[in-house]
C-alpha cells in the first residue's frame, strides 16, 4: 500500500483531468449522436482506459526502482492514449460537427486528417522527450523513397481513391458501368472501389484502374430523375418498306403504356445499317430508372414483336439458319386444319354470327388475321375509323370511355368476346378505347373478308342489325329506365337505322 502514493503521483499529471474529461465528453457525445459508430467509439475508449491503467502500472514500476523502464512505458502509453483522443476528436469533427454545418467531406479526407494528426502528435512527443528529429527526417526520406518505389501500384490505388472522392466523380450509391460491369458503388476504400452487381456479386476494382480508364455513371442519387437512353435492335427483311416498319414500331410504342419508359422524349425507330439480307433497325427509348434495365428492355421487345406480328412483318432470320426438315403437304394441311378449327370455335361463340351457316363461318375463318397485343397496348382508340372487328381469343381487354381529357373504365372483356363490330358493319368511328389488360391474342376480320358473304346472302344484314340493336338497347337500359312500349319503339328505330347504315356501307340494294 505504501507504493500506491508514489505510483499515483507518477501517474497523475497536471494535464490528466483535462485529457480524461475531454475523452469522456467526446465519447459520450458520439455515443449519443452517432449510434452507428458506437462500436468504434467503444473500442477507442477501451484503448484509452487501458493506456491509463498502463500509465499507473508504469508508476508502480518507478516506485520499485525501475525508472528507465517506467519512463519508456509511460511515454509509449501517453502516445497511444493521445492517438485515441485524436481518434475521438476526428470522429466528432467529421461525423457530428461538419454534417451539422451542412458539409459532408469524403471519408478518405477524415482518414488523412486523423493520420496526419497521429504523425504530428508522435513527432511532438518525441521532440519533448529529447529525440533529435533531424536525423530521423533524413533517414526517413531514404526509406520513403525505397518504399514508394516498391509500392508504386499500391500508392497509385491510394492516390486514385483520394482523387475520386475529392472531385466527387464517383460516390457511394452511384450506378456505374465499367467495361461489361454494371452495378452500384457500395464502398470506396484507399486501395479499391467495391461495386455490387444485380447478380449479388461484389466486384473489387483497383482505384488506379478507374483513374486510367473511362467509366460511365448512369445513375446517382443526386440525379435520380435523369433518364437513360436504351437501344433495342431487331432485323427485318428488305421486302418490308423501311417507312412502314418505322411507323409501325413508333405508333405501337407511343400508344403502349410500359412501366419505366418515358414519353418525353418520345421513343423513335431508325434504320441503322444494311445487312446481307435484312435491314438492321434500332428502337431508341428513354428509361426513367436505369436500375431495372433488363426487365424494361424485355417488356419493350415484347411490344415491338407484337406490333410487328400484328402488321404481318416478320423478323429476319439469321444468315446461318438451316432448315433440315422439309414440310410436306400433309403436315401443312394438318397445321392448317388445327388453326381453322380454333378459328371456327372462336366464331361460333360470337352472337352476331349466329345466323351464319357452317360454310359461311369457314369462309370467315379463312379471312381472319392473327393479331397479338402486349399488355398495355391500345387495340382500338375512341374516335378513330377502322373497318374491322376483333375476336378476343386469349387474355383480357379493358374498355374505356374518354371524355374531356379523362378516361373512365367501362368494363373488362374476357376471352371469347368480340369488339369493334360497329366499325366493320357500319363504318362508324370507334365509340370507346380498348386496351390490353394482359397479353392477349385476337383474330381480326376486316370489311373485305366479310363483304363477299354479305353480298351473297343480304338477309344476314337484317338479323345482324337486330342483334346490334338489341345490344344498343341493353346499353340504353343500363343508362336509363325505359317503358316496354318505349323500348320496343326504340328497338325498331335502331334496327332500321343500323340496317340502313349497313346497306349503305356495303352498297347492298333494297330487297
Amino acid at each position: 500500500m505504501e507504493l500506491l502514493g508514489p505510483a499515483w503521483g507518477y501517474f497523475w499529471r497536471e494535464e490528466s483531468p483535462y485529457v480524461i474529461s475531454a475523452a469522456l465528453l467526446l465519447a459520450a457525445l458520439l455515443w449519443t449522436l452517432r449510434p452507428a459508430d458506437r462500436r468504434s467509439v467503444g473500442y477507442t475508449l477501451a484503448v484509452f482506459v487501458l493506456c491509463l491503467a498502463g500509465q499507473f502500472a508504469a508508476g508502480v514500476l518507478d516506485a520499485n526502482g525501475l525508472a528507465a523502464g517506467a519512463a519508456a512505458a509511460h511515454e509509449l502509453l501517453t502516445v497511444v492514449s493521445g492517438m485515441a483522443l485524436i481518434r475521438l476528436g476526428g470522429l466528432c469533427l467529421f461525423r457530428v460537427l461538419l454534417p451539422a454545418a451542412g458539409l459532408a467531406p469524403p471519408r478518405i479526407v477524415e482518414d488523412i486528417v486523423v493520420i496526419l494528426a497521429y504523425v504530428g502528435f508522435a513527432l511532438v512527443r518525441m521532440r519533448l522527450a529529447g529525440v533529435d528529429l533531424s536525423g530521423i527526417v533524413a533517414t526517413s526520406a531514404v526509406i520513403t523513397a525505397v518504399v514508394a518505389f516498391a509500392m508504386q501500384d499500391t500508392l497509385g490505388n491510394i492516390l486514385g481513391g483520394l482523387a475520386l472522392q475529392l472531385d466527387s466523380s464517383i460516390q457511394v450509391g452511384d450506378w456505374v458501368k465499367i467495361d461489361d460491369i454494371v452495378g452500384r458503388v457500395v464502398d470506396i476504400r484507399w486501395r479499391y472501389t467495391a461495386i455490387e452487381t444485380r447478380n449479388g456479386e461484389t466486384i473489387v476494382v483497383p482505384n488506379s484502374l478507374l483513374m486510367k480508364s473511362k467509366f460511365a455513371v448512369i445513375w446517382s442519387p443526386e440525379q435520380a430523375t435523369q433518364p437513360w437512353r436504351r437501344w433495342i435492335w431487331f432485323n427485318v427483311d428488305y421486302a418490308e418498306p423501311p417507312a412502314r416498319v418505322i411507323q409501325t414500331v413508333e405508333q405501337a410504342m407511343v400508344a403502349a403504356d410500359i412501366p419505366n419508359v418515358r414519353r418525353d422524349p418520345l421513343p423513335n425507330c431508325v434504320l441503322m445499317e444494311f445487312g446481307q439480307n435484312y435491314g438492321r433497325y434500332a428502337l431508341r427509348y428513354w428509361m426513367s430508372d436505369p436500375r431495372p434495365d433488363d426487365p424494361t428492355d424485355s417488356a419493350v421487345r415484347v411490344h415491338v414483336l407484337a406490333a410487328l406480328q400484328r402488321s404481318g412483318i416478320r423478323i429476319a432470320e439469321p444468315e446461318y439458319s438451316v432448315h433440315m426438315i422439309k414440310e410436306n403437304e400433309a403436315y401443312r394441311e394438318a397445321v392448317h386444319a388445327r388453326e381453322l378449327a380454333r378459328r371456327l370455335k372462336s366464331l361460333r361463340g360470337v352472337d352476331i354470327f349466329a345466323a351464319f351457316s357452317e360454310e359461311e363461318l369457314k369462309a370467315l375463318a379463312e379471312r381472319l388475321a392473327y393479331a397479338p397485343f402486349a399488355r398495355g397496348d391500345v387495340i382500338t382508340r375512341q374516335g378513330m375509323v377502322a373497318h374491322w372487328l376483333y375476336v378476343l381469343v386469349e387474355g383480357e381487354a379493358d374498355v374505356w370511355l374518354e371524355r374531356d381529357g379523362e378516361r373512365r373504365l367501362l368494363t373488362t372483356l374476357p376471352a371469347g368476346r368480340v369488339f369493334g363490330e360497329m366499325g366493320m358493319l357500319t363504318g362508324e368511328p370507334r365509340r370507346a378505347t380498348v386496351t390490353a389488360r394482359s397479353d392477349v391474342e385476337c383474330y381480326r376480320l376486316d370489311k373485305a373478308g366479310f363483304e363477299d358473304i354479305l353480298r351473297s346472302r343480304p338477309a344476314i344484314a337484317e338479323e345482324m342489325a337486330a342483334i346490334l340493336a338489341e345490344r344498343n338497347m341493353q346499353l340504353a337500359q343500363a343508362q336509363e329506365a325505359l317503358g316496354a312500349e318505349a323500348r320496343e319503339h326504340e328497338r325498331s328505330r335502331q334496327h332500321a337505322t343500323l340496317l340502313g347504315k349497313m346497306r349503305a356501307f356495303f352498297k347492298l340494294g333494297e330487297r
